[in-house]
């Protein structure tokens, strides 16, 4: 059994292509699962309403291709936030988190990656950290009940943009369902800016890190890049992760309309599974 799974981010395949065909690609490229994306999208965001025959229809899709969907990324909370002056926004926000859990639970999902924004597109406040702090406690209580386990993305706005900060709120909470799912280019972006190491931040999170994004980024961007374009340094990073006991990694890039799409799927694996290779061998032979 190896000592890593690997998993892929679902928007780095065109938008378009069928869950089978999806699994079938990350399959194909030598990923060990799929990460599920709920973001802002209305048509993502209609994946929380899915039948009970649909749910059942992708598990059984998920044990015909040999590949499962164990992870979902939920953006979903930048458009309906938890710190919300607007309370039918807080409504909402807590609705997705409600049925993001159960739709986790019935397609036996493992973990759930949530934002760490308490407002997006609204001016941050002591009331809209108050308030997310407050509803975070009501997910807690969902995730809690169901199993299912919660990690915050450190993302790119001053909220949550590190591990340290992340960690004010797994603390606070005091719960072995909320933890951090940290996004490395993101804290490297932050480490840059505050200029602070990236790997001792990474080291605030210890015991709690539940797996990490392994993402391109360079200062001032977040996105849409492919590794090699960035300043992050994924062996330091796993090197780092690997000795806090992360095993779990997801690649995220996108599709950007490339022809050469699924060459970047295998790429990516080899690239990022030969450093997780070293890594294990390193262990084995101390």
């Amino acid at each position: 059994m190896k000592k890593y799974t690997l998993g892929l981010y679902e928007k780095a395949m065109p938008e378009q292509l069928s869950w089978r065909e999806k699994l079938i690609h990350a399959k194909e490229a030598d990923y060990d699962f799929m990460e599920m994306s709920i973001d802002e999208t209305d048509h993502k965001l209609a994946r929380l309403y899915m039948s009970k025959k649909d749910r059942l229809e992708l598990i059984r899709l998920m044990y015909e291709v040999e590949l499962p969907i164990r992870s979902i990324c939920l953006s979903g909370h930048r458009k309906y936030p938890l710190g919300s002056e607007d309370p039918s926004v807080v409504k909402c926000g807590l609705e997705i988190a409600e049925k993001t859990i159960q739709l986790a639970d019935d397609l036996g999902v493992r973990m759930i990656m949530l934002a760490g924004y308490d407002v997006y597109y609204e001016e941050s406040s002591i009331k809209t950290k108050a308030r997310f702090e407050e509803n975070l406690k009501l997910v807690i209580e969902m995730a809690e009940a169901a199993g299912i386990l919660l990690g915050f993305e450190t993302m790119e706005t001053e909220f949550m943009n590190t591990v340290q900060k992340s960690m004010k709120y797994v603390n606070d909470m005091k719960s072995a369902y909320l933890n951090v799912y940290p996004d490395i280019g993101n804290i490297m972006n932050a480490a840059v800016s505050c200029q602070k190491d990236v790997y001792e931040d990474l080291k605030t999170g210890e015991s709690k890190l539940i797996a990490m994004h392994l993402k391109e980024t360079v200062p001032g961007k977040y996105r849409d890049m492919m590794y090699g374009e960035g300043h992050v340094d994924f062996q330091k990073a796993i090197q780092t992760a690997w000795a806090l006991n992360v095993r779990r990694f997801v690649t995220e890039f996108w599709y950007l309309g490339n022809e050469n799409w699924k060459e970047n799927l295998k790429r990516s694996n080899d690239f990022m599974s030969d450093l997780l290779d070293k890594e294990a061998l390193c262990q084995s032979e101390m």
